[in-house]
């Protein structure tokens, strides 16, 4: 009877985290988790190049920061022109960049030809991510909002878990065939956005009554003037830069400390494992709960997390545990961030608001790899992994501070449920829509 009830309570609570989404929402979600079913690339760059190439770490360092760069530049343009031109054609077009460079990689060789592939994988690959943020705001209600992007971050790892479990494995083959795989992955996710995503880009604001003429546009640069908003991806950009650790410094540490590939796999693959078992329970216990205090306990969770590593010395299983920790921090900022990311954008700015957010990810992804590179080849792994607990507590103060000031985004977050719904949210037709 024990045993009938939790199945029941379990299936309950699965039924109530996924109803209620719009059709468009579950072909964005099953078109992200085929992407990531097959992402490989990004997580085995580094092990790629230190362990198949024999590169040094501080070029795999390096190679990895390309990546980044072209991450950032991505986040801003692609931001832009999701508002711009649309949400699916920016999309589309950055899948199918992202697959052909990520085909091309595979097929390089030598220095500058890998780190210039690699920094055009990175534009394309990041230049998916306003868009798809911009169209989950767009399509679902206020109210549903976290619970979307929790079930989209869901996909990412199931996907994530999975694909990094068995890339070790396919690894020990050789390389090339995971390139053509993440490649082919990436356009069959192109072509389920295509034909099943319709454009979501709201409507321009209407001229007001009495012909006082439309709301200006919001350009650019109002969004980095926003205080509220960029302390926010301050403080986020602390914690991406421990974050991103997890698929560059930390393969190498443990390449260096003789875990194989096929372990590191097993290894990286129980953070999106975790996420798939723990992420629909947590979302539901975090719902009511104060916004700062989750914040707050993420970043210490992730920093504290990844600062652990330097005690694992050779041994798979206290690199797993220390995953486990960092995760649980992920588990919780990922949904409660978006949620709050998406209250502080204005409909007709999603794009540049979700690519600024993004660059935040990306200038992590550019800088984090090549200061984690050099820490560790000239300091060692205690100063390395030390480093990032140290930027987990100063993310956590960061947190505190802006949730005790009035009026900061944390204190009195945007009400979003008040304003204007776009035109996505009014048209409740997903056959027609699904059609366009």
């Amino acid at each position: 009877m024990p045993d009938s009830s939790l199945s029941a309570r379990t299936s309950r609570a699965v039924a109530e985290a996924v109803s209620g989404l719009p059709r468009q929402f579950w072909w964005l979600w099953t078109s992200t988790l085929i992407n990531k079913l097959g992402a490989f690339v990004v997580t085995f760059l580094a092990l790629y190049l230190t362990t198949d190439r024999g590169y040094s770490a501080s070029y795999a360092g390096l190679v990895a920061s390309l990546f980044g760069l072209g991450s950032a530049i991505a986040a801003v343009v692609a931001g832009v022109l999701a508002d711009r031109i649309g949400r699916r054609p920016t999309l589309v077009a950055a899948q199918l960049g992202t697959a052909l460079f990520t085909a091309l990689l595979g097929f390089s060789d030598g220095q500058v030809t890998i780190a210039v592939v690699a920094f055009l994988v990175g534009f394309c690959n990041n230049a998916t991510r306003p868009a798809t943020s911009a169209i989950i705001a767009d399509i679902v209600p206020a109210e549903d909002r976290v619970r979307a992007f929790a079930l989209n971050y869901w996909a990412i790892n199931i996907g994530f878990g999975l694909s990094a479990a068995v890339a070790g494995l396919i690894a020990t083959h050789g390389y090339l065939t995971l390139f053509l795989l993440d490649a082919l992955s990436t356009v069959v996710c192109a072509v389920v956005i295509f034909v099943r995503i319709p454009e979501t880009r709201p409507e321009a604001p209407a001229a007001a009554p009495g012909g006082a003429g439309a709301p200006p546009a919001i350009g650019l640069g109002a969004v980095f003037q926003d205080g509220r908003f960029m302390a926010v991806v301050v403080l986020n950009l602390l914690l991406a830069l421990v974050a991103q650790q997890g698929s560059t410094t930390l393969a190498v540490d443990m390449g260096r400390a003789g875990i194989t590939s096929t372990q590191y796999g097993l290894v990286i693959g129980l953070n999106g494992l975790l996420i798939v078992v723990l992420q629909i329970p947590l979302t539901r216990w975090m719902e009511g709960r104060d916004r700062t205090a989750l914040l707050v306990a993420s970043a210490l969770l992730i920093g504290w997390g990844f600062g652990l590593t330097a005690l694992a010395g050779s041994s798979a299983w206290f690199y797993a545990s220390t995953v486990a920790v960092w995760t649980l921090g992920e588990i919780l900022n990922a949904p409660t961030m978006m949620g709050l990311v998406a209250e502080l954008s204005p409909a007709e700015a999603r794009g540049r608001y979700q690519g600024v957010y993004s660059l935040s990810w990306s200038l992590a992804s550019f800088l984090g790899p090549a200061a984690g590179g050099v820490l560790l080849e000239r300091a060692g792994s205690g100063v390395m992994w030390g480093a990032c607990a140290v930027l987990g507590m100063a993310a956590a103060g960061g947190y505190v501070l802006l949730g005790r000031r009035p009026g900061a985004a944390l204190a009195k977050p945007v009400d979003l449920a008040a304003a204007p719904a776009p035109r996505a949210e009014r048209a409740v037709e997903p056959d027609r829509a699904a059609a366009g």
